[in-house]
């Protein structure tokens, strides 16, 4: 078995490697750059670790696992545009650095680049992974606009916020593990409990997303503590404090949505609070664990000893006890 630091070199060595030689190369620059700003590669590493729990070779994996990274980055690119936001990864956004236009547009190139590279998938497995891709391509895009769409509504639901997260963050890490179990050569069970293993451990990933934007170290965390609460998004503690607030702290939470001016630590000191007050990091790390549970429960139905699940599961691990 590989281990993930192994993984994780092939990863960057093959992402350095990747070159869009078609004119014009302005319309290739932000893809670059988006890629070479690094991040966590926690979607091709999946693809690889399962693939490695079936086949000692990832060598037919290495594209397909390229191409979810480079839809990965794109999507990023896009949310950072439609969010306007300024840093990712605390260096200036494509929009930002070029703009709006040109964001879009290799944007879309990206996508295309993606497709690209799952696109040479070997032949006797290329109809299932392109289809399986296609439709986490268009549920990404339903998680995206439910998002949106939240953004104007106070009455989301507990289960409305969850299925959200499921499409945008969620599918696309199971995505991954399914990738890499059917061209390791996994029974279609085992690459379908490793599926719904991806999906539990997304939303998990999300949730504690959530909790670390209010209760993580700003020296960890790798960005302000609070971005959420200041921007009105909507997490799982928001959407569960307009559900359980008091008649006051719905005023209070009110009042905070209403200004326009205001001093930022003011704000995300009330709201955190209330989340006090409500116990709602109690309930979102409860939240975690149960999904953590079934996710493990998914690892328990697979054919494959314990030790091939080592590296996944230790990964895995790291990242449910993560600060940043």
């Amino acid at each position: 078995m590989l281990s993930f630091k192994d993984i994780l070199q092939r990863i960057e060595e093959e992402i350095s490697n990747l070159q869009f030689n078609y004119p014009p190369k302005s319309l290739y620059d932000p893809i670059e750059y988006i890629l070479s700003l690094g991040g966590k590669r926690i979607r091709p590493a999946l693809t690889l670790m399962a693939c490695n729990i079936y086949n000692a070779s990832i060598e037919n994996a290495i594209k397909p696992a390229l191409g979810l990274e480079v839809f990965h980055n794109f999507t990023l690119l896009h949310d950072d545009l439609m969010d306007e936001a300024d840093k990712r990864r605390n260096k200036p956004t494509v929009h930002k650095v070029w703009n709006a236009n040109t964001a879009i547009l290799s944007g879309d190139a990206m996508l295309i680049a993606a497709y690209q590279l799952i696109g040479e998938t070997e032949a006797r497995h290329l109809k299932e992974i392109l289809d399986l891709f296609t439709v986490t391509a268009l549920e990404i895009c339903g998680g995206q606009q439910y998002d949106m769409e939240f953004e104007s509504r106070m009455n989301v639901s507990e289960a409305e916020y969850i299925e959200m997260i499921r499409l945008k963050t969620a599918v696309l890490l199971a995505c991954s593990l399914k990738t890499g179990a059917i061209l390791g050569g996994a029974t279609e069970s085992d690459a379908n409990n490793l599926y719904q293993y991806g999906i539990y451990i997304g939303l998990a990933f999300q949730l504690q997303d959530d909790l670390l934007d209010v209760y993580g170290d700003t020296a960890t965390f790798g960005k302000n503590i609070g971005g959420d609460i200041l921007c009105n998004k909507k997490t799982f503690l928001l959407v569960n404090a307009l559900h359980l607030a008091s008649k006051e702290q719905k005023e209070t939470m009110n009042l905070w949505f209403g200004k326009k001016t205001y001093k930022p630590e003011e704000k995300i000191a009330s709201f955190t609070h209330i989340y006090d007050q409500l116990n709602l990091k109690t309930l979102t790390e409860n939240k975690i664990q149960s999904y953590y549970d079934e996710a493990m429960k998914c690892l328990d139905q697979l054919s494959v000893s314990d030790e091939k699940l080592y590296v996944l599961k230790d990964v895995c691990d790291r990242l449910m006890n993560r600060q940043s």
